[in-house]
Protein backbone atom coordinates (compact mmCIF):
# COMPACT_ATOMS: atom_id res chain seq x y z
CA UNK A 1 0.00 0.00 0.00
CA UNK A 2 1.43 3.22 -1.02
CA UNK A 3 0.67 5.42 2.05
CA UNK A 4 1.82 9.46 3.19
CA UNK A 5 1.94 11.29 6.67
CA UNK A 6 0.81 14.54 7.41
CA UNK A 7 2.03 15.57 10.83
CA UNK A 8 4.11 19.03 11.41
CA UNK A 9 6.12 17.11 14.48
CA UNK A 10 9.46 15.86 13.58
CA UNK A 11 9.52 13.16 16.28
CA UNK A 12 6.01 11.74 15.67
CA UNK A 13 6.96 12.09 11.71
CA UNK A 14 10.46 9.93 12.34
CA UNK A 15 8.23 7.12 14.24
CA UNK A 16 5.65 6.96 11.89
CA UNK A 17 8.34 6.29 8.96
CA UNK A 18 10.43 3.49 10.75
CA UNK A 19 7.14 1.62 11.72
CA UNK A 20 6.09 2.56 8.24
CA UNK A 21 9.36 0.69 7.02
CA UNK A 22 9.15 -2.19 9.31
CA UNK A 23 6.30 -3.48 7.52
CA UNK A 24 7.23 -4.48 4.29
CA UNK A 25 3.98 -4.13 2.41
CA UNK A 26 3.64 -0.35 2.95
CA UNK A 27 5.60 2.35 0.56
CA UNK A 28 5.50 6.38 1.91
CA UNK A 29 5.35 8.01 -0.77
CA UNK A 30 5.33 11.40 1.20
CA UNK A 31 5.15 13.56 4.31
CA UNK A 32 3.76 16.99 4.98
CA UNK A 33 3.93 19.29 7.53
CA UNK A 34 1.50 21.10 6.04
CA UNK A 35 -1.82 19.48 5.15
CA UNK A 36 -2.62 21.36 2.32
CA UNK A 37 0.15 20.75 0.23
CA UNK A 38 -0.38 16.80 0.15
CA UNK A 39 -3.43 17.84 -1.70
CA UNK A 40 -1.81 16.96 -5.03
CA UNK A 41 -0.50 13.67 -4.54
CA UNK A 42 -3.94 12.95 -2.67
CA UNK A 43 -6.13 14.14 -5.90
CA UNK A 44 -3.44 11.81 -7.74
CA UNK A 45 -5.01 8.50 -6.74
CA UNK A 46 -1.45 7.18 -5.94
CA UNK A 47 -2.37 7.03 -2.24
CA UNK A 48 -4.00 4.23 -0.48
CA UNK A 49 -3.71 5.17 3.13
CA UNK A 50 -3.37 8.68 5.01
CA UNK A 51 -1.52 8.97 8.59
CA UNK A 52 -3.12 12.17 9.59
CA UNK A 53 -2.20 14.33 12.46
CA UNK A 54 -5.32 16.89 14.17
CA UNK A 55 -3.24 19.58 15.37
CA UNK A 56 -1.37 20.98 12.27
CA UNK A 57 -0.70 24.50 10.83
CA UNK A 58 -2.98 26.61 8.57
CA UNK A 59 -5.94 24.75 8.35
CA UNK A 60 -6.49 21.25 11.53
CA UNK A 61 -6.69 17.26 10.16
CA UNK A 62 -9.99 17.24 10.60
CA UNK A 63 -10.63 20.65 8.62
CA UNK A 64 -8.66 19.24 5.91
CA UNK A 65 -10.69 15.80 5.94
CA UNK A 66 -14.07 17.80 6.01
CA UNK A 67 -12.92 19.66 3.50
CA UNK A 68 -11.91 16.06 1.27
CA UNK A 69 -14.63 15.33 -1.31
CA UNK A 70 -13.13 11.91 -1.98
CA UNK A 71 -10.15 10.33 -0.37
CA UNK A 72 -7.92 7.34 0.39
CA UNK A 73 -8.38 5.32 4.11
CA UNK A 74 -7.36 8.10 6.69
CA UNK A 75 -5.72 6.82 9.80
CA UNK A 76 -5.59 9.93 12.54
CA UNK A 77 -2.71 9.65 14.96
CA UNK A 78 -3.15 12.64 17.74
CA UNK A 79 -2.53 12.74 21.49
CA UNK A 80 -5.86 13.96 21.48
CA UNK A 81 -9.44 11.74 21.99
CA UNK A 82 -11.49 14.79 21.94
CA UNK A 83 -11.76 14.15 18.06
CA UNK A 84 -12.93 10.61 18.22
CA UNK A 85 -16.57 10.34 18.07
CA UNK A 86 -16.20 12.99 15.17
CA UNK A 87 -14.15 11.05 12.91
CA UNK A 88 -16.54 8.26 12.37
CA UNK A 89 -18.43 10.55 10.56
CA UNK A 90 -15.62 10.97 7.57
CA UNK A 91 -13.86 7.70 5.66
CA UNK A 92 -11.50 7.40 8.73
CA UNK A 93 -9.88 3.60 9.41
CA UNK A 94 -8.66 4.18 12.79
CA UNK A 95 -8.12 6.68 15.71
CA UNK A 96 -4.39 6.23 17.45
CA UNK A 97 -4.04 8.03 20.34
CA UNK A 98 0.01 8.75 20.68
CA UNK A 99 1.76 7.75 22.23
CA UNK A 100 1.03 4.53 20.33
CA UNK A 101 2.89 1.29 19.76
CA UNK A 102 3.85 -0.45 16.97
CA UNK A 103 1.43 -3.34 17.70
CA UNK A 104 -1.30 -1.30 17.62
CA UNK A 105 0.25 0.56 14.67
CA UNK A 106 0.11 -2.46 13.25
CA UNK A 107 -3.23 -3.31 13.87
CA UNK A 108 -4.44 -0.06 12.84
CA UNK A 109 -2.93 -0.59 9.20
CA UNK A 110 -4.31 -4.26 9.07
CA UNK A 111 -7.74 -2.49 9.08
CA UNK A 112 -6.86 -0.26 5.98
CA UNK A 113 -5.60 -3.21 4.17
CA UNK A 114 -9.01 -5.12 4.75
CA UNK A 115 -10.66 -2.17 3.65
CA UNK A 116 -8.74 -1.42 0.15
CA UNK A 117 -10.74 -3.92 -2.04
CA UNK A 118 -13.83 -1.82 -0.62
CA UNK A 119 -12.53 1.95 -1.76
CA UNK A 120 -14.97 4.03 -2.94
CA UNK A 121 -18.24 2.28 -1.71
CA UNK A 122 -17.50 0.65 1.75
CA UNK A 123 -18.90 2.05 4.77
CA UNK A 124 -15.91 4.15 7.16
CA UNK A 125 -14.88 1.18 9.57
CA UNK A 126 -14.12 3.30 13.00
CA UNK A 127 -12.44 2.81 16.08
CA UNK A 128 -12.28 4.04 19.15
CA UNK A 129 -9.97 1.90 20.83
CA UNK A 130 -6.79 3.34 22.37
CA UNK A 131 -4.26 2.22 24.39
CA UNK A 132 -3.04 3.47 27.63
CA UNK A 133 1.08 2.83 27.53
CA UNK A 134 3.40 3.30 30.81
CA UNK A 135 6.37 4.30 28.60
CA UNK A 136 7.27 6.02 24.98
CA UNK A 137 10.26 6.43 22.52
CA UNK A 138 11.54 10.37 22.39
CA UNK A 139 13.59 11.23 19.65
CA UNK A 140 17.37 12.18 21.16
CA UNK A 141 19.83 12.76 18.54
CA UNK A 142 20.36 10.18 16.32
CA UNK A 143 18.78 7.42 18.00
CA UNK A 144 14.69 6.71 19.87
CA UNK A 145 15.05 6.47 23.85
CA UNK A 146 12.77 4.63 25.79
CA UNK A 147 11.27 6.64 28.47
CA UNK A 148 9.20 4.77 31.34
CA UNK A 149 6.55 7.41 32.53
CA UNK A 150 6.49 6.54 36.10
CA UNK A 151 10.61 7.30 36.10
CA UNK A 152 10.18 11.06 35.01
CA UNK A 153 10.43 13.18 38.07
CA UNK A 154 9.22 16.50 36.55
CA UNK A 155 9.32 18.01 33.08
CA UNK A 156 10.20 21.50 32.06
CA UNK A 157 10.34 23.34 28.95
CA UNK A 158 12.07 25.72 27.22
CA UNK A 159 10.95 27.43 24.49
CA UNK A 160 10.05 24.87 21.70
CA UNK A 161 11.75 22.06 23.83
CA UNK A 162 10.80 19.93 27.19
CA UNK A 163 13.27 18.40 28.97
CA UNK A 164 12.06 15.44 31.36
CA UNK A 165 14.29 15.13 34.62
CA UNK A 166 14.75 11.88 36.44
CA UNK A 167 16.30 10.22 38.88
CA UNK A 168 19.71 11.03 37.79
CA UNK A 169 19.52 11.98 33.81
CA UNK A 170 17.60 14.23 32.11
CA UNK A 171 16.15 13.65 28.23
CA UNK A 172 15.48 16.94 25.81
CA UNK A 173 12.73 16.48 23.50
CA UNK A 174 11.43 18.13 21.21
CA UNK A 175 7.71 18.02 22.07
CA UNK A 176 6.00 20.90 23.74
CA UNK A 177 4.47 21.01 27.13
CA UNK A 178 1.16 21.05 25.66
CA UNK A 179 2.09 17.69 23.98
CA UNK A 180 3.08 15.78 27.31
CA UNK A 181 -0.25 17.21 28.75
CA UNK A 182 -2.21 15.29 26.26
CA UNK A 183 -0.06 12.32 26.10
CA UNK A 184 0.60 11.72 30.02
CA UNK A 185 -2.26 10.91 32.58
CA UNK A 186 -3.79 13.48 34.31
CA UNK A 187 -3.98 11.81 37.56
CA UNK A 188 -0.51 11.12 37.83
CA UNK A 189 1.18 14.24 36.28
CA UNK A 190 0.07 18.24 36.82
CA UNK A 191 0.93 21.25 35.50
CA UNK A 192 1.91 23.34 38.42
CA UNK A 193 4.26 26.04 36.49
CA UNK A 194 3.77 27.81 33.17
CA UNK A 195 6.84 26.11 32.70
CA UNK A 196 6.71 22.59 34.97
CA UNK A 197 4.69 19.69 35.51
CA UNK A 198 5.39 17.10 37.98
CA UNK A 199 5.00 13.68 38.30
CA UNK A 200 2.08 13.48 41.78
CA UNK A 201 4.00 10.20 42.95
CA UNK A 202 7.65 12.00 43.63
CA UNK A 203 6.48 14.82 45.69
CA UNK A 204 7.35 14.80 49.39
CA UNK A 205 6.13 17.58 50.64
CA UNK A 206 4.75 21.40 49.32
CA UNK A 207 5.74 24.30 50.98
CA UNK A 208 4.76 27.46 50.20
CA UNK A 209 5.86 28.08 46.70
CA UNK A 210 8.04 25.34 46.43
CA UNK A 211 7.19 21.60 45.83
CA UNK A 212 9.50 19.25 47.09
CA UNK A 213 10.54 15.91 45.31
CA UNK A 214 12.80 12.50 45.96
CA UNK A 215 15.90 12.75 45.56
CA UNK A 216 16.34 15.83 46.77
CA UNK A 217 14.84 17.52 44.18
CA UNK A 218 12.65 20.80 44.05
CA UNK A 219 10.67 22.96 41.68
CA UNK A 220 8.49 26.06 41.47
CA UNK A 221 5.08 26.28 42.31
CA UNK A 222 3.32 29.14 40.65
CA UNK A 223 1.23 30.87 42.00
CA UNK A 224 -1.29 30.93 38.90
CA UNK A 225 -1.56 27.24 39.62
CA UNK A 226 -1.03 26.85 43.15
CA UNK A 227 -4.84 26.54 44.08
CA UNK A 228 -5.92 24.24 41.69
CA UNK A 229 -3.24 22.46 42.42
CA UNK A 230 -3.97 21.96 46.08
CA UNK A 231 -7.44 21.32 45.74
CA UNK A 232 -6.55 18.52 42.80
CA UNK A 233 -3.49 17.18 45.02
CA UNK A 234 -5.58 16.77 48.56
CA UNK A 235 -7.78 14.52 46.37
CA UNK A 236 -5.55 12.30 44.59
CA UNK A 237 -3.06 11.82 47.74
Amino acid sequence: MNCIIIEDQLPAQRVLEKYISDIGSMNLIGCYADAMESLEVINSGKVDVVFLDIHLPKISGMDFLKSLTSSPSVIITTAFQDYAIESYEYNVVDYLLKPFSFQRFVKAVSKANKKQPNLGGASPVVSQETEVLDEIFVKVGYDFVRVRFDEIFYILTDSDYTELYFKDKKVLSSESLKYWQGVLDEKKFMRIHKSYMVNISKIVKVSGNKIYLEENKTIPLGRAYKNDFLKLFKKIT
